[in-house]
């Protein structure tokens, strides 16, 4: 599942926003960016450490599509892959060839929705993750497989969940923080073990403080203990901790020692505990920090822009919905 890196390799320990991801190291030579940041940056595919390795995935996932080139368990597999590279713009397209030959298949708006908010299309990642909603109803929930499993080799991912998961995410992003809270009240009625409650709770808390509604985001930490069984969530949970009090929030970031993968998740998470506790300058420093950083397929970097965009350069502007 790792959400919480969320984005090199797909939904698998959502901490990167979780760990065990690979880290981009410089970036590579292209011919052209792969999305435009919220402030107008042209971003470009990082170089990485075991590209081969990647590379050598995509081709197996590539031959599999050419021997049964109308199965969608293949295309989406070959566009997580392409996603896996950095190469996000050629994933949204392999999805989008998915989606007209299934257009009632709900894996691929889930997987394209994704990539949208990577590029920060955030509307149209909302368009597909509804689309997915109506597809799913009445529907069993499944497994969905890792592209990079967790050391216990259990997946902690269902459908349902990235689902509700991403649009909530989306409405964050965009700000309109009531249907974001709206959609993770759906998204922990599939959160089935506690990687994805803490993940879930997490942003479920955030968007709850952003709305100002201090008792509810109270309430939702009441089920977070120190003693939770945490597979790949373990960037998320420190911050729940952190939330409760038990954790310092120096502790779980020293900008100083943190990588970019690190400063681009624990970052927002630290920065955002600021700004609701009312620490605007402290937070903006924070999310400066995190959008200066390399890892801009992170959640957390995204999170950061789009909170910078809102506050405005003379960070008076409020972020909660009115």
């Amino acid at each position: 599942m790792r959400l919480v890196i969320a984005l090199v390799m797909s939904v698998s320990a959502v901490a990167a926003a979780g760990a065990g991801h690979v880290s981009p190291l410089v970036q590579a030579p292209t011919a052209r960016p792969e999305a435009t940041s919220l402030a107008g940056k042209p971003l470009y595919p990082m170089a990485l450490p075991d590209r081969a390795k990647f590379e050598g995935d995509l081709a197996q996932a590539e031959k599999d599509l050419a021997g049964k080139p109308n199965d969608a368990e293949a295309i989406i597999w070959v566009g997580r892959r392409m996603g896996y590279l950095w190469r996000y713009q050629d994933a949204i397209a392999m999805f989008s060839k998915g989606i007209a030959l299934h257009p009632n298949n709900p894996k691929l708006y889930r997987h394209r929705g994704h990539r949208y908010i990577t590029v920060r299309q955030f509307d149209r990642a909302v368009t597909d993750f509804e689309k997915a909603v109506t597809l799913i109803k009445g529907t069993p929930d499944e497994i969905e497989p890792d592209g990079a499993p967790n050391p216990t080799g259990k997946p902690r991912s269902t459908l349902h969940f990235n689902i509700w998961y991403h649009l909530a995410l989306a409405h964050y992003l965009k700000g309109d923080y009531q249907k974001a809270a709206d959609a993770y009240v759906e998204c922990m009625k599939v959160s089935t073990n506690d990687d994805a409650i803490t993940a879930t709770t997490d942003w479920q808390w955030m968007t709850l403080m952003r709305l100002g509604r201090k008792a509810e985001a109270a309430k939702v930490l009441e089920r977070i203990t120190p003693t939770m069984e945490i597979l790949e969530n373990a960037s998320y949970h420190r911050r729940l901790l952190m939330y409760k009090g038990l954790e310092k929030p120096e502790a779980l970031l020293d900008p100083a020692k943190a990588d970019a993968l690190t400063i681009a998740t624990q970052g927002y998470g630290v920065g955002n505990w600021h700004f609701v506790s009312g620490d605007r300058a402290r937070a903006r420093e924070i999310f400066e920090k995190v959008v200066s950083g390399a890892y801009w397929s992170a959640f957390g970097y995204i999170a950061a822009e789009a909170d910078l965009q809102r506050i405005g350069p003379s960070g008076a502007r409020d972020v909660r919905l009115h």
